[in-house]
């Protein structure tokens, strides 16, 4: 019997290293679709669903669904409410291919 590639896809995200490190390389290629797109697949796959991550991370049912929709554009806040949701934190490091500009 063949296997759902979904529900595969969603019980490798329910694993919280997996997540991280998926959100995590979203995070460093930097596009907003991307992460956002990221942030919604590790949502959908949470057993209890949007609408539990939705409490767990204090906001709104209909909020979440919005900000997590292809068109949507969470604030910071919203953003970081919903990772702590996930158990997930965040973390920034130096980029060693970039350098910062010497304020003076």
């Amino acid at each position: 019997m063949a296997r759902n590639v979904r529900a595969t896809h969603n019980e490798v995200l329910r694993d919280p290293e997996v997540a991280a490190e998926y959100l995590s390389e979203a995070l460093v290629d930097g596009d907003a679709a991307v992460i956002l797109m990221a942030l919604r697949n590790i949502a959908e796959a949470q057993e209890d669903g949007i609408s539990g991550l939705a409490q767990r991370s204090e906001l709104g049912r209909e909020s979440m669904y919005k900000m997590l929709s292809a068109s949507g554009n969470p604030k910071l806040s919203s953003f970081t409410k919903v990772v702590h949701g996930l158990g997930l934190k965040l973390k920034v490091e130096r980029d060693p291919d970039r350098v910062m500009s010497d304020a003076g």
